[in-house]
């Protein structure tokens, strides 16, 4: 039977080299499920796999949509299978998977509930107020009415707040509720490889690629985005502190609290505190990526 190998864990964790080394054993192309590696117009801050990783092995769903665009996991459970389905019948046998967003991954493996349209108005009133008010007021309002989507997505992520308070408002359902549906059979079989690292290990791995980022060029990244600011795709950790930067940088008022950001951060007044910012606001995303995952016991964990 067919088979499609995924390959997750958290952030830094060394996902991309592991399944490089993977898909040249099995002759099989990279699947990307990272929802932010999508957007063509985010590199540095998303660790998009360098130019001689990207030569090693076909890649898909890198850099093939733009921050201007709506994309949710409903659509990319719709594309990764039709492109799951073409590969298979090109002669693969076994095709690699690997990313870190568990909510893409879900999607693939088990189907989702037919999400809503998005209503557009709403959208952009939410995504209005993530601007003005940050992060934090939306998501205490998905406290409230979502508890078990606040204490499982990536909260510091405005662009997946705004989505969760957008389909509880909509439908008055739980964003949470649609992740419940039956899962649905697929044609192939699905192997989960989990990749893990001693809690220190991982998090000094963390700490070495955001001083990375910076050398490579993340402020001038972002300095080129700052048009597309307000877009809910660039409303996620390395973006948000470095905008919060700028801003103090171009003498803009601080506005508590910065989304990304807890209210007592106070201004990015340097660019070392911003740094500073995404490494710990990345240490809490991966945490909450490895706290995603412990509930699915078909994961296979090996350390790295």
């Amino acid at each position: 039977m067919k088979k499609l190998v995924i390959v997750l864990g958290p952030t830094a964790v060394g996902k991309t080299d592991y399944s490089i080394e993977l898909a040249l054993g099995y002759g099989s192309p990279v699947i990307s499920c990272d929802s932010r590696q999508i957007y063509r117009e985010m590199t540095i801050g998303t660790a998009v796999p360098s130019a001689s990783q990207l030569a090693a092995v076909k890649h898909y769903f890198i850099h093939t949509h733009t921050v201007t665009g709506l994309y949710t996991a409903g659509k990319y459970e719709i594309e990764a299978l039709d492109l799951i389905e073409r590969l298979f019948a090109e002669g693969h046998e076994t095709l690699v998977m690997a990313g870190g967003s568990g909510f893409y991954i879900d999607a693939v493996c088990n189907g989702l509930d037919d999400f809503p349209p998005a209503d557009l108005e709403l959208r952009e009133s939410l995504v209005r107020r993530l601007g003005d008010e940050g992060v934090e007021s939306l998501r205490l309002d998905l406290k409230r009415l979502d508890p078990e989507s606040y204490d499982t997505i990536d909260i510091a992520n405005g662009q997946r707040v705004v989505r969760a308070l957008e389909v509880c408002l909509m439908t008055g359902r739980k964003f949470s509720s649609f992740k419940t549906a039956s899962v649905r059979k697929r044609g192939f079989a699905i192997e989960k490889i989990g990749l893990m690292r001693p809690r220190e290990e991982l998090y000094e791995r963390i700490d070495r690629r955001v001083v990375q980022m910076i050398d490579d060029g993340l402020v001038d990244e972002v300095k080129s985005l700052l048009p597309y600011r307000e877009y809910a795709a660039l409303q996620t950790v390395g973006y948000k502190e470095i905008f919060a930067y700028l801003d103090h940088c171009a003498g803009k008022e601080y506005k508590p609290p910065v989304s990304g950001q807890h209210k007592n951060d106070g201004p990015v007044t340097t660019l070392d505190r911003a740094v500073e910012l995404i490494q710990r606001n990345t240490r809490h995303f991966a945490k909450r990526q490895m706290s995603y995952w412990r509930r699915d016991r078909s994961i296979r964990w090996i350390s790295v």
